[in-house]
């Protein structure tokens, strides 16, 4: 059974500690409070996943409360709990949202059985919100291996730091797949049966982005006509990934810094203040550096999101990446568009391997997906790709009608792709790696 949050309403001190006890022994973390008013209190701090309500608070009643605790926490489960059962009073509170009812005095194989279903159903209602969301940004899986060091290194470091709640720094050119990698190390850590989140920071304004994060309430702006939690609750207890974080606006930083130093957040409109266990990872392929100098980014939250950096290699450079992602991207659409689509010919092989995929992982994708689209049965061949990369690295020979340039970068390019390291293609080239650096540079290889 999933660890939970759990809130316990009742005005007997000892049935408080029965359930504290009980509760905690299962490995759940415990409020207990005696009075609505505590139980408020404790929902607007924190999320709970299930409420254990007394339906008699001394003058109040647990009823009244349920309308609260699911406002403040909209996928809590209440169990209403009484002395005085009966049919009339567990209708009502099962019209007002109540999960359970259960009858004092209860047996611990009560509470067992009635906890282990609701987490059954929390768990089940996370996966498909998760899935939900996978759902609507399909992509097909990128298994991070690679040959290249410069890639090895940065997966055996996010395998590393996975196991941890250490905010992490995913650094890289635009399509390197910085997003597929957070989903991996969060699968990779002990929150992978938790929420995972994504917040695009460019896609939104200033005002919603800040909603997208916190929340906010009815009427706290134009056009909130309804509560909405933020996507840090969503993520309780799991992680939330804030991809292009460099271009998160100046006036959203403060408040995403003390989230990060704190854990603690208000919703738009609300004066009270929240707590949630989210993990954060952030991308970006900005350089933070300079635009914590020009003042367009927070000196103190680039070296509170410095800590663990892990930077991603463009794909230009990885021929057998290239090839490796490409099949597998082409088994992926080829099942998705229900083709008999069985690999790549010689051709497209080379061309592939050969192209500097400005647009990285992101353009190899669209050039898959595009040639499937276009392709019939058998092998995807050189006439199903882009003219743009046919061009690119159609093979010369000496004695063509063309530069010397042009039959450079040509030979620099298969020189590339049949290396094992760029230190390799340098003495097969007869030059150093400062000068393949530089030629690489003009050629935009």
């Amino acid at each position: 059974m999933q660890s939970l949050n759990v809130l316990i309403v009742d005005d007997e001190a000892n049935i408080r500690k029965t359930l504290t006890v009980f509760m905690e022994s299962r490995g759940h973390r415990v409020k207990a409070v005696s009075n609505s008013r505590d139980a408020c209190a404790e929902a607007e701090q924190q999320v709970f996943d299930l409420a254990f309500v007394d339906i008699r608070l001394g003058t109040e009643s647990g009823l009244d409360l349920e309308r609260s605790l699911l406002n403040a926490c909209p996928w809590i489960k209440i169990v209403i709990i009484t002395a005085y059962a009966s049919i009339e009073t567990a209708v009502e509170a099962m019209k007002r949202g109540a999960s359970d009812y259960l009858a004092k005095p209860f047996t611990p194989d009560q509470l067992e059985s009635i906890t282990a279903r609701l987490a059954e159903v929390c768990a089940m209602e996370r996966r498909i919100s998760s899935l939900q969301e996978d759902l609507n940004r399909m992509h097909p899986e990128l298994y991070f291996t690679s040959r290249y060091p410069a890639m090895q290194r940065a997966i055996e470091l996010a395998r590393q730091v996975a196991s941890s709640d250490a905010l992490v720094l995913l650094r890289g050119p635009s399509g390197t797949g910085k997003t597929v990698l957070a989903r991996s190390i969060h699968n990779w850590s002990q929150r992978k049966e938790q929420p995972f989140g994504v917040v695009s920071c460019p896609s939104l304004s200033p005002e919603l982005i800040e909603s997208e994060l916190f929340g906010h309430l009815k009427g706290s702006f134009p056009g909130a006509l309804a509560d909405k939690p933020g996507r840090i609750t969503f993520c309780e207890g799991g992680t939330l990934f804030l991809d292009e974080i460099g271009d998160l606006p100046l006036s959203i930083q403060p408040k995403l810094l003390r989230f990060i130093q704190d854990r603690e957040y208000e919703q738009i409109g609300d004066h009270h203040t929240r707590k949630a266990d989210v993990r954060i990872i952030a991308a970006t392929s900005t350089n933070l550096d300079l635009a914590v100098r020009e003042g367009e980014f927070r000196e103190d939250l680039f070296y509170r999101l410095n800590g663990i950096q892990i930077g991603l290699p463009p794909l230009a450079g990885r021929p057998d990446d290239v090839e490796h992602l490409a099949l597998n991207m082409l088994q992926f659409f080829a099942a998705r568009n229900l083709k008999n689509l069985d690999g790549l010919t010689e051709e497209a092989r080379i061309s592939l391997r050969l192209y500097s995929w400005p647009g990285n992982i992101r353009e190899l994708r669209n050039v898959i997906e595009r040639a499937v689209i276009l392709g019939k049965n058998g092998q995807i061949g050189i006439e199903l790709l882009p003219d743009s990369i046919v061009a690119k690295t159609h093979p010369v020979s000496l004695g063509d009608p063309i530069t010397l340039d042009s039959i450079e970068e040509t030979h620099i390019r298969r020189i590339l792709a049949s290396s094992k390291s760029l230190q390799e293609a340098a003495d097969i080239l007869g030059i150093d790696q400062a000068t393949l650096w530089r030629k690489r540079k003009q050629y935009g290889i």
